[in-house]
């Protein structure tokens, strides 16, 4: 199994390209099931998540070929309807070919979905939603079977808590159903957007993107489109994040400022020195005395839904915050475990402790970091821990990174571009 060794103490310097973004690309890759054609999608980062979804849409009859970051899928025929557990027990964004399918074949049966485990994300908004569309649904042996009898009809449904995922797969399944779908407190993340743009090019008709109440007109037929997939704000926050850890100067091209308003509000208060244009950032880390580093501000943080402080930066933040000068409340809202990457920070010599829903940082300054050896547990945890390590004085290293190579498209290399003494180790 692979490692990361990281050597700490080393600022960074240079500029770095962001990938697209995986929670915008696997939505767009389920969406090509709509309808039969060549559908083109530039800007795909090649993650073990992207690829296993091109293997799950395989598996339902699409032929795909990447070129670079452009994959080209051909959706001609559906072979089948069935997701099956090998492949959806590793990502429980595979869910999302149910709303594809029960809106061109009328029938799905997919896998319960897998992934990091980091609370219960059940799938109950999808099924409840399929319902009000005249979607029959039930479980069976591990299997979320749907059907619907005729063609899907349209409905009004409404969110108790905006689900990114649940608001996706109505939408892929609303725009073809006869009449309109009306969807409240929808989700409201540049990923939807992303989403609401592709099947929109695909001949869809839907009002409110951007808003948290979207209105789905369905129509007969769509045909192929070509979209590209935006940039990942979450790699971009990550990123961030490792300058104000560890010091230095970075350009990051190829990213939405915009996406990042919350995180980068925290960041700017926490010391770091953000200069925004349409699609790039400068983020830079002050220096004081003889490459002596700037005191690093404690700040509270509430993960909430876009575009609120997103949950995917939580623990990438928390590892920041282990290095400040005073105490850090982090109030984690969406998911209720996402805190597991506490014990490993807390194995560098973090002072963290967990009351409910809640995180309490105490910050040792930025010598309170030490390398250790390390697990990481799911995926933003995995990146917790390279900043933690990239920071820290001494050698770390990380184990089960294959969680990070689900969301991060080449993460050392990039690091190491940035003058990081990072490498990855094979056992």
């Amino acid at each position: 199994m692979d490692k990361l060794l990281i050597e700490g103490g080393a600022p960074l310097h240079g500029e770095v390209r962001i990938s697209g973004a995986k929670n915008a690309a696997l939505p767009l890759l389920a969406a090509t099931l709509l309808t039969p054609g060549t559908h083109i999608l530039h800007n795909v980062p090649d993650l073990r998540d992207t690829r296993t979804m091109l293997r799950v849409i395989e598996t339902l009859g699409a032929r795909w070929e990447r070129q670079g970051a452009t994959v080209r899928i051909n959706t001609d025929t559906l072979s089948g309807a069935e997701a099956p557990y090998d492949l959806v027990k590793t990502m429980r964004a595979s869910v999302l070919v149910l709303g594809p399918l029960l809106a061109r074949a009328g029938f799905a049966r997919v896998s319960l979905p897998g992934g990091c485990a980091i609370g219960a994300r059940p799938i109950d908004y999808h099924l409840k939603g399929f319902e009000r569309l005249g979607v029959e649904a039930h479980l069976a042996q591990g299997y979320v079977e749907a059907r619907v009898p005729g063609r899907l009809q349209g409905g009004s449904m409404y969110f108790d808590a905006p689900s990114v995922t649940g608001t996706e797969n109505l939408l892929m399944a609303a725009v073809c159903a006869q009449g309109q779908t009306l969807i409240q407190n929808a989700a409201r993340e540049p990923e939807v957007g992303n989403l609401i743009d592709m099947l929109v090019n695909m001949g869809a008709q839907i009002e409110g993107k951007d808003t948290d109440t979207l209105v789905i007109r369905g129509v007969e037929r769509l045909s192929a489109a070509e979209t590209s997939v935006i940039p990942d704000r979450i790699e971009t926050g990550t990123y961030m994040i490792a300058v104000a850890a560890c010091g230095g100067k970075v350009l990051l091209r190829d990213c939405v400022p915009q996406h990042l308003v919350a995180l980068s509000e925290k960041l700017r208060i926490c010391g770091l020195v953000i200069e925004e244009e349409q699609d790039c950032m400068q983020v830079s880390c002050p220096e004081v005395g003889d490459r002596s580093l700037c005191a690093l501000q404690s700040v509270d943080i509430t993960t909430q839904p876009y575009p609120g402080f997103p949950t995917d930066l939580q623990a990438q933040f928390m590892a920041l915050m282990t290095m400040g000068e005073d105490t850090a409340i982090i109030h984690e809202t969406i998911f209720e475990n996402r805190f597991m990457h506490v014990a490993e920070l807390n194995r560098m010599g973090a002072d963290i402790t967990i009351e409910g829903s809640r995180a309490i940082v105490r910050g040792g300054g930025r010598d309170s970091i030490s390398g250790a050896p390390v697990m990481a547990t799911d995926l933003r945890a995995s990146a917790s821990l390279v900043i933690a390590g990239l920071a820290a004085q001494g050698c770390t290293e990380i184990s089960r990174i294959y969680h990070l190579e689900r969301g991060y498209e080449n993460m050392a290399a990039k690091l190491q571009e940035l003058g990081a003494r990072i490498h990855r180790i094979s056992e």
